[in-house]
């Protein structure tokens, strides 16, 4: 019952969805027009013969998962493309690929919201990532191409340079390179925008809040070393050291806060 009242309310949505019309009224054909309709379309049948397209839609059912998941609680699927599969298909192969999963991702995303204005649960909501992740795959193998493609030909990588530049709050970030009209330090109203004095202050605030994270990270890792060499006076120094890096533990180790309820204290 539970599911059949899910796949009632998921058809309400999409009835009120598909109520648009993507295709305008045509105006009724006159004996003049069909002539030359008919005449058209015998010269495009050679030419279009090798044409193949998906089956037509006029609504947007196109949009929606199938009516045999609707109102289910989970959907079989599959992983995501792996990068190595990828590479080793063609061009033409993954443009197709990426339509096809670009169909998808709007299809699940239109079901995800559907769902939601029924107050449904949308089973297995990680398909959106996996679509994602298959795609993020694609653009890397087309760059991991491209790349090559542009090393052989002209001995650069082909990709748009950039460097470290200062963003409007002051911090270093690495920016790709862009065209303008004029440079930036000529430019009167890119100067009034920024604000030089409310940068440096927001940027000496924000390496005194990291600094002060810092200190309290290392606080905290000392003083759990302390309370290991208390507890534990014969472990290996060495393993001990390897592990936590950041704190010198043979310095440590003859503090007086390394003193335990033993006969083997240091400090």
């Amino acid at each position: 019952m539970a599911a059949l009242r899910r796949t009632q309310a998921l058809g309400g949505v999409v009835a009120r969805l598909t109520r648009l019309t993507l295709t305008p009224q045509q105006p009724r054909p006159t004996v003049l027009t069909s002539f030359l309709t008919a005449k058209t379309q015998s010269r495009l049948t050679s030419a279009c013969s090798l044409l193949h397209t998906s089956s037509s839609h006029r609504d947007l059912m196109q949009f929606f998962d199938n009516k045999k998941n609707w109102g289910e609680t989970e959907v079989k699927v599959g992983r995501a493309w792996k990068i190595e599969e990828l590479r080793i298909k063609s061009n033409e192969d993954l443009h197709k690929l990426w339509f096809v999963l670009l169909k998808e991702k709007n299809m699940l995303l239109t079901m995800e919201h559907a769902c939601e204005e029924e107050y449904q649960v949308f089973p297995n909501p990680e398909r959106i990532d996996k679509v994602e992740e298959s795609m993020k795959h694609i653009e890397d193998v087309v760059k991991e191409r491209n790349r090559a493609y542009f090393l052989l030909e002209t001995g650069e990588d082909g990709e748009r340079p950039g460097a470290l530049t200062t963003d409007d709050l002051g911090q270093h970030v690495y920016k790709k390179f862009a065209e303008h009209f004029i440079p930036e330090w000529m430019n009167p109203h890119a100067r009034r925008i920024r604000d030089y004095a409310a940068s440096s202050k927001f940027s000496r605030l924000w390496r005194e809040q990291k600094y002060l994270e810092k200190k309290k990270a290392r606080t905290r890792m000392r003083n759990h070393v302390y309370m290991l060499l208390r507890r534990f006076p014969d472990m290996d120094m060495d393993v001990l050291q390897q592990k936590y890096p950041e704190v010198n533990v043979r310095a440590l180790r003859h503090h007086k806060r390394a003193r335990g309820h033993h006969l083997k204290n240091l400090g």
